[in-house]
């Protein structure tokens, strides 16, 4: 009972801090969330020892934990990475500003002007797995479309995110901006997260970044609103009329190039045409790179795939494991995609443009790609500079989640004296 009274004093404090920073934030200049970038990526640099050397505890924490190859990858930390953290806040703060844009504008026939202009959300909560980088992403987006944030790593990245957030701080201090504005939950207790979900009166809007176990308890337990997707399930099509060599290109690199992020491909589609055409060249290509394929029917023919399971389909591995089905046209890679697809990123392989066109339309996933691989599902790749994270559901953010993805608007309207008859 302690504990969870503890937790609740805790986030209760974090939250009005929060709530006080983010009504200086709303209107901090351009200029000045520039300033902050800046100086925090400047920090991320000269402080690249201290971050990797906080990442090593985390990383023999992991190892201790037994966390899989892929999750120790997402873990990891060194020079470059750290660079491309550095890079990330650099592109965000380069970023056109959103808050104040007028997204539209009119007259009315009362003598009304009307303006839809963009604001800040208010105070966000990020509650994140083992990925350290997403400190300073989430951080950074928040900071840019003018919102507090209060973020919560997980117990894996515990050190690393410290180190991470400190030089946060670093450039809010610079910039003359509150040091509330982006704060790091101190504690693995998960008592901690329990209440993030419930403190509607000092969060408006959660983003959980992890695995279908995080997301999915997010998504049930929270009572303040979630932009979410539970599952990463990409699938990758490959049409009877698709460039061999540009097929062989995209499936390779749409799983191979990372297995643990939520672009990756996890079921390989084979239209009975290309199949025909070509063999099982597309899966014996993942087989010479370590892949493990599960497949049904002709695709046991190939040396090497074993037989998929039902629950293969549907499935993400975050792993060197796909799935694989050979389908009867775009209409069959749609129905296929219908049912077992969790409506994050699709793309289509075919120089076929009616083919492509029937796939885009009949799909309803947050991002369809065509000839392109899905590990481009990424708001960096979008030119959004970072992402706080991918959003499947329909209301407000969709697909990558931006700075500009993280306001909302008002309405402004002038008159001149004007009254209703």
């Amino acid at each position: 009972m302690k504990d969870e009274m503890d937790a609740k004093a805790l986030i209760e404090g974090m939250g009005a801090a929060a709530r006080a920073a983010s009504a200086e934030l709303a209107f901090a200049s351009a200029e000045v969330k520039k300033q902050a970038l800046e100086a925090a990526a400047d920090a991320i640099l000269a402080r690249a020892g201290e971050i990797i050397t906080a990442n090593g505890e985390d990383m023999a924490y992991g190892a201790e934990k037994g966390l899989s190859p892929a999750m120790m990858d997402r873990l990891m930390l060194d020079q470059s990475r750290i660079a491309a953290i550095a890079k990330g806040l650099r592109a965000v703060a380069a970023q056109r500003d959103p808050v104040g844009d007028v997204i539209a504008e009119w007259d009315m026939p009362s003598g009304l002007h009307i303006q839809r202009v963009r604001t800040p959300l208010g105070v966000i909560g990020v509650i994140y797995e083992s990925r350290p980088n997403v400190t300073a992403d989430a951080g950074a987006l928040c900071l840019k479309s003018g919102n507090a944030v209060i973020l919560r790593g997980g117990s894996e990245s515990y050190h690393s995110s410290r180190a991470i957030h400190a030089c946060l701080v670093d450039g809010l201090k610079a910039a003359g901006l509150p040091e509330d504005a982006i704060q790091l939950v101190p504690t693995r207790d998960r008592a901690a997260v329990a209440e993030m979900l419930r403190a509607t009166e000092y969060l408006d809007v959660i983003v959980p970044r992890g695995g279908k176990g995080l997301v999915g308890l997010v998504q049930a337990e929270a009572r303040v609103p979630v932009f979410a997707h539970l599952e990463g399930i990409c699938h990758v099509y490959a049409d009877g009329a698709a460039d061999l060599e540009k097929a062989r290109a995209v499936v390779l690199n749409a799983k191979t190039r990372r297995t643990g992020i939520c672009g990756a491909m996890e079921c390989l589609l084979i239209d009975r045409a290309f199949w025909d055409e070509h063999g099982g060249v597309l899966v014996e290509d993942l087989l010479k790179a370590g892949v493990e394929v599960r497949g049904m029917g002709d695709l046991l023919s190939i040396e090497g795939v074993t037989e998929a399971a039902a629950d293969d389909y549907g499935r993400e591995f975050l792993d060197m494991i796909c799935a694989a089905k050979i389908v009867d046209g775009v209409d069959g890679a749609i129905a296929h995609i219908r049912r077992y697809g969790s409506q994050h990123t699709e793309a289509i392989l075919t120089e076929d443009d009616a083919a492509a066109a029937r796939f885009f339309e009949r799909l309803d996933s947050a991002i369809l790609m065509r000839n392109a691989s899905t590990q481009f599902a990424d708001g960096g790749e979008f030119g959004m500079g970072a992402e706080i994270g991918i959003a499947t559901g329909k209301m407000h953010a969709r697909g990558p989640v931006g700075a500009e993805q993280l306001t909302s608007f008002k309405y402004l309207v002038t008159g001149s004296g004007t009254v209703r008859s």
